[in-house]
């Protein structure tokens, strides 16, 4: 018989990020991007799965219905001092569970190695800012750790979209309001919740996900009414971040959608997280400040990928960040190893990071002599 209160525990002492537990496994546990079995653990068996099932779903009679009639739920849990997101699917007809673990103290902004960029850019008193990047990547980290920095530092009322809300906030300088959104939640749709932002009188709208038309539309129309929004996307870089939103529209519509883009549009950053040479996570971000260059890109009729990637590179001093100079000031900071760094970009892109890294070089011993004198 599975006790789960351990499994937590263990899992939270192993300062895991997630916890898998299905049948025939032992529970399995990611640390550090690298999934372990908890070796203290039997093999979970059926009747273990459904006893967990009900250990989270706790005889809420609305949770059982949503899982029962579309074989999945997201929602939330509190375990001792850690928030739990919970997702239940099921395989072979048995469920099984993903958790991810959520720790009370949100990290500094500082140190999640964000560029200061991306701060001063929720400054602007309207327009669409993006965090993207792939499933644990650290998305809602980055959106909630800007969430409290607003809140620490300027005067606006938030309004926060989740599914599940995973960071409670409390309101210091603004004033914060987070809704949950799903069946039987504070907001049926992402899009729904947008919507009515307009009627909220919100300075800052915080999408927890833009997954599809409706939920695009609704963050453009507010973004051009004079709110900033703030979402996440799926994405794994600034281009296809761009890519994606314009396909999301027919070919008759992304005319003037990449016209409003390109006037809303004021920042992406798209962000991977690797294993650092000390163990730890180390955040990898790409920035796209969206200068007139990349605007002028965003509304041409053909979108170019490597066009965009070029301009992002060509705009450093603006603030915009290349996949290629962030991976390679991670290596030359010993932050990260040449194979991890290799592994992260197209081979035909290796001659460009051996001489951003040789640059990189050159610049630190000129730094560090002039340091001497």
């Amino acid at each position: 018989m599975i006790q789960m209160d351990e499994v937590l525990k263990a899992a939270k002492e192993q300062d895991a990020s997630d916890v898998h537990l299905i049948c025939g496994n032992k529970p399995m546990f990611r640390i550090i991007r690298t999934l372990e079995p908890a070796e203290q653990f039997e093999v979970l068996t059926e009747e273990d799965m459904l006893e967990i099932y009900d250990y989270f779903i706790r005889g809420n009679v609305d949770k059982d219905t949503i899982f029962q009639e579309t074989k999945k739920l997201d929602t939330s849990y509190e375990f001792e001092d850690i928030r739990l997101r919970v997702n239940i699917s099921k395989s072979d007809d048995v469920p099984i569970f993903t958790l991810r673990l959520i720790k009370s103290t949100l990290p500094s902004y500082e140190s999640l190695g964000v560029p200061d960029i991306v701060r001063r850019m929720t400054y602007q008193p309207q327009g669409l800012m993006l965090v993207t990047g792939k499933t644990n990547s650290g998305k809602t980290t980055t959106l909630n750790a800007l969430v409290n920095e607003i809140n620490e530092n300027q005067n606006k009322k938030i309004l926060s979209l989740e599914n599940p809300v995973e960071y409670k906030h409390t309101s210091k300088k603004s004033l914060i309001v987070q809704k949950e959104v799903g069946f039987g939640k504070d907001s049926l749709t992402f899009s729904d919740g947008v919507k009515n932002s307009l009627r909220e009188d919100c300075d800052i709208v915080i999408i927890g996900e833009i997954r599809d038309k409706e939920t695009m539309e609704a963050a453009i129309e507010t973004a051009e009414s004079g709110h900033l929004v703030i979402g996440t996307l799926h994405t794994k870089s600034c281009a296809e971040t761009i890519d994606r939103m314009i396909n999301f529209y027919e070919v008759r519509d992304q005319a003037s959608i990449k016209y409003l883009l390109s006037s809303l549009l004021k920042l992406v950053i798209s962000q991977r997280l690797l294993k650092g040479t000390d163990g730890k996570r180390v955040l990898v971000p790409e920035v796209m400040v969206v200068d007139n260059i990349v605007a002028g890109l965003i509304r041409k009729e053909k979108l170019s990928v490597s066009e965009i990637e070029d301009a992002i590179q060509s705009s450093l001093e603006k603030g915009s960040i290349g996949l290629i100079n962030s991976i390679a000031k991670l290596f030359v900071e010993e932050k990260i190893t040449l194979e991890q760094a290799k592994a992260q970009i197209e081979e035909k892109n290796i001659e460009v990071l051996n001489r951003t890294i040789m640059q990189l070089r050159i610049k630190k011993e000129k730094d560090a002599n002039n340091n001497n004198y």
